[in-house]
């Protein structure tokens, strides 16, 4: 079959065919006996005269067909003999005559892939040889190796990524959901622990071997269990959305383990899929990922999904067109003369200010709704998919409006990276209503009092004032409430996937990043963090005592805040990256968690579910309202000897004593939370104020972030008496 053939073969069914929805759907005017094996074909791609549609049934030849109709910039058709687990791509007819020519040209006429259904005869277009372009909307890649003469790998001029080909798959959606539904556990009540499918699980000693690092991994009851007790209520995956590696990782031979480098919006990651379901294929992989949900949902654990929308894996211009770039170029693409506009640093960066863009966004997030039961999302540099025509950010961009707008999403989590690369690309606080965003003031300002503070006290020197610790527990309202969100919007972290672990911050001073092949170059260079003396590990008892009571007190800030907390997973056992602060390309036990237990590990998991449920007593009901330091009746603050607090102790540097009476939106008094940021133990006197006028009631010692507990735990003491807080330590009571 020659180009000619494909490109002249008669339409089917062109008459009613449809330009939308965009992808492959069912033929429902087909007749019964062959509705299973018809598809509608719809692809958006304005500036090409022609589109070939390639497919290849399961055992069958690959076969061209041109899709004949065009409306609105979508090239549709309908094709027959294409049931599930059919094989795809696209091509433009110049492309397909192109292609073919160089193929016939290449060893005398010979593919270098292999399967031609032509027999290599020359003029004959070998899709198997031949980056076919990937359907936006496919549900599904195959991905093939391929080998060039010589028995080498292809080089990425002739394939996406080195030594591969990719193409579309058609699949069925169906799957047994049973009586599942989302927890819809409210703001309020989340607490959010981001974590890795195949890190989470790819050392732990409770799960099978043979599942460990997949979904069915995440979803053992080991692992279940873990999750529960920790009191965990919602898990934030690191994209699993179908990725690739750059160039540039492969060179290294590493790997994009985070997988920021998305090629499939509508297609789960296959690596992560356990050895069994990736030999079995596609629809066995979404029904394992499916099937983790179900299980998730069944102990009540939301599941979100960290999602890049602002770029592709095409990459930078001088790469290889794989799917929009060769369909719709210049609008898929934000550019400027011709050149990309790039506020991602990844080389491209996706136009929302096109409205097929918003439409693919939003077609795929109502997909993991709709198709796989996804709680939520957490968007990747999400100031790109709020900037207009002019580059600008806009809160009431159209994208974010009809994201949290959308009947189908309704209900659903939508959190913020608020920042990107481009122009004014820092917007922490101007999401609109329905949007939570990640609350980088919280994580600096935390890191400042309980480490840059510390070592600069240490030093013989002084910390910075306390009315920034203050802020970000009472819920950065001055951050927030321009844009009419309450504190319940501000997503709080100190750690994250990027960047230093907890552990990792009280160990290093600077980052130690030469395992990424980069010569440390890569990475942030200011972290706010401190050492306590010694760069790395120690024997030292003193120096990994400190950075263990410095650990509890992050996490304790952390989870006695007013927002929504977020745990990065293995902080709560001390994970340690060796100071790798940018370990996006470590597959391997830097970045996979250790479920070994020492007695370290032991004591800060003790502690983080002890703060996790002293949350839940005092914070399960936190309001929507604003609490300003001196007008909320829920929140009051006081210095060490149990007096409000004045002006002037706000701003006083010296003063490194501060006391939180949170109080329920009842009137009833929950609880007092003390800190201690300086560097000897204070007595301070417990403030007294009572809800109802009523006779002021008595508090009870329930922890402390001091070595000490265990021995001081469970203390009545009553308002106006005194007790001693230790050094750079947390007391809380419960009133």
């Amino acid at each position: 079959m020659t180009v000619a053939d494909l490109i002249t073969a008669p339409p089917l069914g062109a008459a009613s065919s449809r330009a939308f929805p965009l992808g492959l759907s069912p033929h429902s005017d087909a007749a019964d006996s062959v509705e299973a094996d018809s598809v509608n074909v719809a692809v958006y791609a304005p500036d090409l005269d022609d589109v070939v549609l390639y497919f290849q049934a399961p055992g069958r030849d690959w076969r061209g067909v041109l899709l004949p109709d065009f409306t609105d910039g979508v090239h549709h058709g309908l094709v027959t003999g294409m049931p599930v687990g059919s094989r795809y791509g696209f091509l433009s007819a110049a492309a397909a005559a192109a292609a073919a020519s160089a193929t016939a040209a290449s060893d005398g006429g010979r593919p270098t892939g292999g399967g031609n259904p032509g027999g290599g005869n020359p003029g004959v277009l070998d899709p198997d040889s031949v980056q076919l372009l990937l359907d936006p909307y496919g549900r599904a890649i195959h991905r093939r190796s391929v080998t060039n003469a010589n028995g080498d790998a292809s080089s990425a001029g002739a394939a996406g990524e080195a030594g591969s080909l990719y193409t579309s798959v058609r699949m069925d959606s169906g799957f047994d959901w049973g009586q599942d539904a989302h927890p819809h556990t409210p703001w309020r009540n989340t607490v959010l622990y981001e974590a890795h499918v195949k890190g989470q699980t790819m050392l732990h000693p409770g799960i099978p071997k043979e599942i460990r690092g997949s979904y069915a991994g995440m979803a053992h009851p080991a692992m279940i269990e873990y999750l529960t007790a920790l009191g965990i209520t919602a898990v934030e995956l690191l994209p699993i959305q179908f990725h690739i590696d750059e160039p540039h990782l492969q060179d290294l031979d590493l790997t994009n383990y985070w997988g920021y480098n998305t090629l499939g919006f509508f297609v789960p990651q296959v690596s992560y899929a356990s050895p069994a379901a990736r030999a079995a294929g596609p629809q066995a992989v979404q029904d394992e990922l499916k099937g983790m949900i179900k299980l998730l949902h069944a102990a009540g654990i939301e599941v979100i999904l960290d999602v890049v929308y602002n770029h592709t894996a095409e990459g930078g211009q001088d790469r290889p067109a794989l799917s929009w770039r060769g369909l719709a170029d210049r609008q898929y693409y934000r550019n400027d003369g011709g050149r990309y506009v790039d506020s991602t640093g990844c080389g491209n960066s996706l136009d929302f200010s096109e409205r097929r863009v918003v439409q693919l966004a939003l077609d795929s997030l109502r997909y993991w709704v709709e198709e796989f039961h996804v709680d939520g999302f957490r968007f990747d540099l999400a100031v790109t998919l709020g900037r207009n025509a002019d580059n600008d950010f806009q809160p009431g961009h159209p994208f974010l409006i009809a994201a949290s707008t959308d009947r189908a999403l309704a209900g659903i989590k939508l959190i913020a990276e608020p920042w990107d690369l481009g122009h004014d690309g820092w917007q922490t606080g101007r999401f609109p209503l329905g949007w939570a965003d990640w609350n980088d003031r919280f994580r600096d300002s935390v890191r400042d009092v309980w480490l840059s503070d510390q070592a600069a006290i240490a030093a013989g020197g002084q910390g910075g004032p306390l009315d920034r610790l203050a802020d970000g527990l009472a819920g950065s309202a001055e951050l927030f409430a321009a844009s009419g969100r309450s504190q319940l919007a501000s997503l709080n972290f100190v750690t994250a996937h990027d960047g230093f672990t907890l552990r990792d911050l009280v160990s290093y001073n600077r980052k130690h990043n030469e395992a990424n092949g980069e010569e440390d170059r890569d990475g942030h260079g200011h972290n706010r963090s401190w050492n306590h003396g010694v760069e790395g590990p120690t024997e030292d008892e003193s120096i990994v005592a400190a950075r263990a009571q410095t650990s509890r007190n992050i996490m304790a800030t952390l989870l006695l805040s007013l927002g929504v907390p977020m745990i990065t997973a293995g902080d709560e056992l001390g994970r340690t990256q060796r100071g790798n602060n940018n370990a996006y390309c470590q597959d391997n036990e830097l970045t996979w968690l250790d479920w070994s237990m020492d007695a370290g590990a032991q004591e800060m998991l003790a502690a983080t579910r002890r703060l996790i449920q002293v949350r839940r007593n005092f914070l399960a009901n936190q309001p929507s309202g604003y609490p300003g330091r001196g007008e909320c009746s829920y929140l009051h603050w006081y210095n060490a000897e149990g007096r409000p607090m004045t002006p002037e102790q706000w701003r006083d540097p010296a003063n490194r004593v501060l006391q939180l009476l949170i109080g329920s939106p009842d009137g009833l008094l929950d609880g007092l939370v003390v800190f201690n940021a300086s560097a000897a133990p204070v007595d301070v006197t417990l403030p007294v104020l009572a809800a109802d006028g009523g006779p002021s009631r008595r508090f009870e010692r329930r922890m402390t972030t001091a070595p000490e507990h265990d021995e001081r735990q469970g203390k009545m003491l009553t308002p106006g008496g005194r007790d001693r807080v230790a050094a750079n330590a947390i007391n809380i009571y419960r009133s």
